[in-house]
């Protein structure tokens, strides 16, 4: 059953993600629950295996969003208005572009950040 709270849906083979998504459920303003891929039904969220792999997801009032534009739409839904501009800027026609650019280097090279491990690394392609 998909969950009735924002869920996000992270990499639990992933140290840095892992890490990452306790951090945003930590801090963030929004009720959120944040699960491994490994542990959902991913078919329930309309997501596969390779997608939920390569991308973070939010699931979020009953839709999903992936990689830059589910790290947006968390920020926008924060209580602080800079973090919501913030949100709302890197969905931007231009700006996205840049958004999507950050989070293509931050997923590529996540084993090398903290608390990234090589198990982190993206399958080559």
């Amino acid at each position: 059953m998909p969950s009735e709270k924002p869920l996000l849906i992270f990499d639990g083979d992933c140290s840095f993600c892992t890490s990452s998504a306790n951090f945003i459920v930590k801090y963030s303003s929004l009720e959120l629950v944040a699960e491994p891929w490994q542990y959902l039904k991913l078919a329930d969220y309309g997501i596969t295996q390779a997608q939920a792999s390569a991308k973070v997801q939010l699931w979020l009032n009953g839709k999903i969003y992936a990689g830059h534009v589910a790290v947006a739409k968390l920020l926008q839904g924060q209580k602080n208005p800079f973090y919501r501009l913030i949100g709302v800027l890197a969905l931007f026609p231009i700006l996205s572009q840049i958004a999507r650019f950050l989070y293509f280097l931050t997923a590529k090279y996540r084993h090398k950040l903290p608390g990234g491990t090589p198990a982190c690394q993206l399958p080559k392609r």
